[in-house]
């Protein structure tokens, strides 16, 4: 239903986790949705949408 979502999807020339204090907030907010259990979304959402395998 969701497209999976990793911290390592973006390509870029510098290291996030060395610009990111450790006690920086964003690190929660990353924790937290890694730790989310999408399935509680299912029957929420109608479905439809863009297709996962079109890109």
């Amino acid at each position: 239903m969701y497209i999976q979502y990793t911290m390592d999807q973006l390509c870029l020339l510098l290291d996030l986790e060395e610009d990111i204090l450790q006690s920086h907030v964003v690190r929660v907010v990353n924790a937290a949705v890694n730790q989310t259990n999408v399935s509680i979304f299912a029957s929420a959402h109608p479905g439809g949408g863009r297709d996962q395998d079109a890109y």
